[in-house]
This record gives structure tokens, sequence and C-alpha cells, in this order.
């Protein structure tokens, strides 16, 4: 009686070591007889193999296998059932070799598939991304656009105001006409700025931040804002790094999404700002929409009623709110994406409906020194005294605001020359260099903004004090707030008494020269 063991065969294999190395067949017709087995069979009897065939299988020159026969007694074997065992072996082989491809295969497939599910998902994830950015840009532009050109027209607006105000000061029922339309245009500055902070065209005065120190410096302002029923825990970092933002604006941003928590709390809450750094390489910043850095993040969550993916994708759109008709603007988580977009850095949000709300705002790392504690925030105004008829050249195309200026300037004791746009100021300073202050808009029309204008100026005029009055700050064009020595920058609209004082400091930072 024969048979076919696979499993067994080392018992066979181990007497026959040299064939098995050289990838021979192993033919004994009687263990007893032949001396390769001798020694062994014995052992081989008793399993039942006096006679056996051990048959290798190879790969590629390699011993992969060995199919071994046995039968219970001695026989010769001939050469037809050689031949037959090593076809069989032969079939094992290549039908063991055909299953590992078809496995090799099935899992390459599952790979493929996998990779192109995940990459596919990658490439609708960033084109959602793309057509979000894209959607935020235009609007940006459109709003900031539309910003601008208001700015210009409520500068007009309040300045005529104030100077109602100051020539009607004899006539009470005036007076309350002008107070009434001062307030109207100060709610619609409001407004254009919270578009311009959206659109990323804010004017910012950057400075180096201890974040967790600002946080500390308005805690208990915003206690006072969310009111007894909402809880409010800081958790400040370990060694949080400095930043380089505008505290006020930063100030702003943490107080929207703290008032935005609240309002997701009406029954009260757990209200938490927490900081933290972050090291984001390339795929963490990616999915942050981020360049790689280091960055510093501040993050205010709730345990409000959360948001659906619906209104998350839709939440730093301008003007858009869950809230009722009257209540709230929809600037206000538009105002912080936009602030931390032109600070450069990030807002998101992760959010669940049932699970609350975390808003985080990341900001670039700054390599400096923080600022130390009391250090101002805003450049100290001087005296008001009038000015001793020092020349100021004022460049505006708007010819209602150049005019408000004049006028004011007039009034306050300058000579002034004005000009519409960059090349008729250059053909002034030119043939005046006793220009010791240039005011201009920073937009300008033929061919060079205010700030090609005040680098030229200076040229000439290596003293030359520059005040920037814009609607909007063209961060390039204002080198991103890093403004040389010198150099400031007036948000329209303003009060005609901002303008003075800073024409003012201005003028009295001249040096005076050597006797």
């Amino acid at each position: 009686m024969g048979m076919l063991r696979i499993e067994r065969a080392s018992t066979a294999i181990s007497a026959s070591a040299v064939a098995r190395v050289r990838g021979e067949a192993v033919v004994v017709g009687d263990v007893r007889d032949d001396p390769r087995t001798r020694a062994t069979a014995d052992a081989l009897i008793a399993v039942d193999a006096r006679s056996i065939l051990n048959m290798p299988i190879t790969e590629a020159g390699e011993l992969v296998a060995m199919l071994y026969l046995a039968v219970a007694a001695a026989r010769p074997w001939t050469a037809e059932e050689v031949a037959l065992v090593q076809e069989v072996a032969q079939r094992t082989r290549q039908a063991v070799a055909r299953r590992r491809a078809e496995h090799r295969l099935r899992d390459l497939a599952a790979s493929l598939e996998r990779q192109v599910q995940e990459r596919t998902a990658a490439l609708m994830q960033s084109e959602a991304a793309l057509r979000q950015a894209q959607k935020m840009e235009a609007v940006g532009q459109l709003t900031g656009g539309l910003a601008h050109d208001f700015n210009n027209l409520l500068a007009a607006i309040s300045g005529s105001f104030e100077l109602l105000k100051r020539l009607g000061q004899a006539q009470p029922g005036l007076d309350r006409y002008v107070e009434m339309g001062q307030t109207a245009t100060r709610r619609a500055a409001a407004l254009t700025h919270r578009l311009l902070a959206f659109s990323r065209q804010q004017t910012l005065e950057p400075k180096h931040i201890d974040v967790d120190r600002l946080i500390g410096g308005f805690e208990e302002l915003v206690r006072r804002t969310i009111g007894p029923q909402v809880t409010l825990d800081v958790v400040p970092g370990t060694a949080v790094w400095p930043v380089l933002v505008d505290p006020g604006q930063l100030e702003n941003a943490l107080l929207n999404l703290c008032i935005n928590a609240r309002d997701a709390m009406p029954d009260g809450g757990r209200l938490v700002v927490a900081t933290a750094n972050h090291v984001l390489d390339g795929a963490a910043a990616v999915t942050h929409g981020l360049v790689p850095g280091d960055y510093v993040s501040i993050c205010v969550s709730d345990t409000g009623a959360g948001m659906p993916p619906e209104v998350i994708a839709r939440a730093f759109d301008p003007f858009f709110t869950t809230k009722p008709i009257g209540v709230g603007t929809g600037l206000g988580l538009s105002m912080v994406y936009g602030f931390a977009r032109q600070s450069g850095g990030q807002a998101r949000i992760c959010s669940a409906v049932g699970q609350g709300t975390v808003v985080c705002v990341y900001l670039p790392r700054h390599e400096g020194q923080a600022a130390p504690d009391g250090a101002p925030v805003a450049a100290a105004t001087a005296p008001a005294d009038a000015g001793s008829g020092e020349t100021v050249l004022v460049v505006d195309d708007e010819a209602s605001v150049r005019a408000l200026m004049v006028d004011l300037l007039g009034e306050r004791g300058y000579r002034v020359l004005q000009a519409e746009n960059g090349p008729r100021a250059m053909e002034l300073l030119q043939a005046d260099r006793s220009v010791v202050l240039l005011v201009t808009d920073v937009g300008l029309p033929g061919g060079m903004n205010g700030r090609q204008v005040a680098d030229a100026a200076r040229l000439l005029i290596p003293a030359l004090r520059v005040l920037f009055v814009t609607g909007y700050a063209e961060t390039a064009a204002l080198s991103h707030g890093h403004l040389p020595e010198g150099m400031q920058v007036l948000t329209k609209p303003f009060e005609l008494r901002a303008l003075d004082e800073r024409v003012q400091a201005l003028v009295r930072s001249i040096p005076v020269p050597a006797a």
C-alpha cells in the first residue's frame, strides 16, 4: 500500500541531504538495502516507508518544497513512475506559483483600489478647499474694493459733519442733527472695518506679542461679557512662542469667538481658551491650510449645541449667520478668518451637533522677543498745538477728501500743497523742496501708488515725514505693516482731530539741523 505525504517529507529528506541540496530526486526501492537510508531504515519502516521516492520542487534554481511518496513494501520504481511523480511535482509547483500570483494580484488590486480611493478623496478635498479659497478670495476682493470706496465717501461725510459741528456750535438745534450724522458714519465705518478684516485689507500694526499675557490682560473683560452662567477657563500652554500680530485686532478676534461661544450656550456651559505650540510638517501643514513651520494656536471651545457640516462649510462667509434677524451681522467669524489670514495664519472650526464647537486661530511663530509689559500699543499723540507755516503736501484722488484735509491743515497753520495723483505730486516736490510732510492716499491713479511716491520723495528730501491715509491696507505697498521710521498710517474714515494729532507728531519728529 502506498501513500503520498508532503508534511513528513523531512524524515526522508534527512536521509539524502546531498541530493536535496542539489535538487535531485531520491529513489529508494528498499530502505534496508540503500546505503543512504540504511541507518534510519527501522524508523522509516515504522511509518510504512520501506520504499520511498522524494521529488524536489524548485523555483529559480532554489529548493522550495519536496514531494514525498512512500510505500510500506519494498519495490522497484520504474522510469515511468519517476517521470509521473516528476510531472506531479512540476504541476504542483505551477499551481502553487499560480495561486501565489493570484494572491499577489488580488492584494495589488486591493492596494491600488485603496490608493485610488484615498487619492480621489484627497483630490476632492483639495478641490473643495481650492473652491472655498477662491470663493473667499473673490468675495474678499469684492468687499475690500467696496469698503475702500465706501471709506473714501465716509471720510468726506465724517469730516464734513465735524466741520459743521464746529461752525454750528452757536446753533443748538443744528448740533443735534450733526451728532446723528456722525453716529451714523461711525456705525458705517465699523461695518466697513469688519468687511476689510474679512478681505484681509485692514490696516494692521503688528507687534511682538506674548499671547498668554495678552489673554490674561483682557480675561476680566471676557468674564463680564459672557456673564455668570458661563464658566470661563483659561489654559495657557507651556512656553508658548511669541507671535507678530496687531494686539488690538487679536483681542477683537478672540472676543468675537468668546461672544459666539456664549451665544451657543444660552442655558450656560463651559468656555475654554487654550494656547499651544505646534510644529507642522508638510502633511500637517496642508491639512491646516498652512505652509510648513512653527505656529501658535489659540483655541476657543464651548459646550454648546455644535454645528452641522453644512453650517461649518459657510461659517466664515461674510454675512452668514444662524442667529435671528437683527441679532448679529454675520461678520464675526469672517473677521476672525480675515485677521488670521492677513497675519500669515489660519482659522479652523471643529464641531459636531450636540458636541460643542472648537475654533482655533493659528498664528506663525515669531523669532523675536515679545513686547515688555506696559509697552504702548499705539503711537503717542502730540500736544494739540497748531502748525508754524511748515509745508505739507496732500495727495488724494478723491477730491472731497483732499479738500477736507487741505482745509483742516490750512486752518491749523500749515502751508498746504495738493495733488490728485503720483506724477503731479512728484512735480510739486521737485519744484518745492521745503515740503516736510507728505500726506498721501495709497491707492492712486497715474501709475504710482502712495508708497512709490513716498519712496521717490525721500530720495529728494531724505528727512521727509510721510502719513499714509488709506481706506484699506494695501499690505504689499505698506510692507505688511513694517514701515520705516518717519512713516505712519491713518485709516479712513478718520476724525479730523486724529489727523491733526498725527500731522503734528510727525512734523515735530523731524530732526533739527545742527547750527
